[in-house]
């Protein structure tokens, strides 16, 4: 069974109707659960009711919460979020909570050695502690783990330097489109073309793969070799969505899973738009699909 950690935030978000969990790395480490890996979540959490019942939800989901801390000064992560008619969310994400003050701590460290895989964002880099610890953590993986680093951008919580340092980083790229125009204006990186940009980005930080996603017209994944760059586009299925809260996120547990099970390209494009689009349209960041995922796994010739 593969070992998946999500690094970074995990906390509630809020809507005026009640709250989910989330978090983008906490949410993609429950995605590779659901798909048959077992997800590991690398966060923190106030010593309080609502790192509690985040905890004990995670836990009742089988993933692992070992390397989840507990923080005796600062609350358990909370977001502010309101929904857009299209299903789309905007969020206040509050500041000086628990995830804003993770530790390398011996429960990380006995734990990396173990990882398959490990994905990470831009927003839990936001605080100097934080940025340190995940930083850390990455250089002590194993060279043979695979490190995702899902872009994520959130408000103002990101910069030149972190940007370039995640990149440096990992081994593969996801992000957006939007986000490609950010990311290739603050890192002065081709942005003629999605392919253009995909080619520099890999090129300039020596990545296997660039993955951008593209809402509703699907995704393009490159690939890039010793002797050439591959890429490959599908198209977005049909879906009625409900919010985009994690879309982003099961993409990437998606690609991690795919990757890791050794499938072609073209086979991870489609496995990751699939689940990407089937998250949409479902409400919140870690809804349950067990019975959903393993009938796209069928779907795509994925071992049992």
């Amino acid at each position: 069974m593969f070992r998946v950690a999500g690094l970074g935030e995990v906390l509630w978000d809020c809507f005026e109707g009640g709250r989910r969990p989330g978090g983008a790395p906490a949410n993609a480490a429950f995605q590779t659960n659901q798909l048959g890996a077992k997800g590991i979540v690398f966060s923190r959490v106030g010593a309080d009711s609502l790192g509690e019942e985040l905890v004990s939800f995670l836990a009742s989901q089988n993933l692992e919460v070992s390397c989840v801390q507990k923080d005796p000064h600062h609350p358990t992560g909370t977001v502010s979020a309101r929904l857009s008619p299209d299903g789309t969310a905007e969020y206040t994400i509050h500041e000086s909570v628990a995830w804003d003050f993770l530790l390398l701590d011996n429960a990380w460290r006995s734990t990396l050695a173990t990882l398959d895989a490990i994905c990470f964002g831009t927003l839990a880099q936001r605080s100097a502690v934080s940025c340190r610890a995940i930083r850390e953590t990455l250089k002590m993986v194993p060279d043979r783990t695979l490190k995702v680093f899902d872009v994520n951008l959130r408000q103002d919580y990101y910069s030149r330097a972190i940007l370039e340092e995640s990149l440096r980083l990992a081994h593969v790229v996801k992000l957006n489109e939007d986000e490609v125009e950010v990311v290739s204006r603050l890192l002065d990186l081709p942005g003629t073309s999605l392919e253009a940009f995909g080619e520099g980005c890999a090129e300039k930080f020596d990545l296997r793969k660039v993955c951008i996603t593209r809402g509703a017209e699907g995704c393009l994944l490159l690939e890039k070799n010793a002797t050439r760059t591959l890429s490959v586009a599908v198209p977005g299925e049909p879906a009625c969505v409900v919010d985009t809260i994690g879309c982003g996120d099961a993409f990437s547990a998606a690609f991690i899973y795919a990757e890791l099970s050794a499938t072609d390209l073209d086979t991870q494009a489609r496995f990751s738009n699939a689940v990407g689009t089937l998250v949409a349209t479902q409400s919140g960041g870690m809804p349950i699909l067990v019975e959903e995922l393993s009938g796209l796994k069928r779907r795509l010739g994925f071992a049992s």
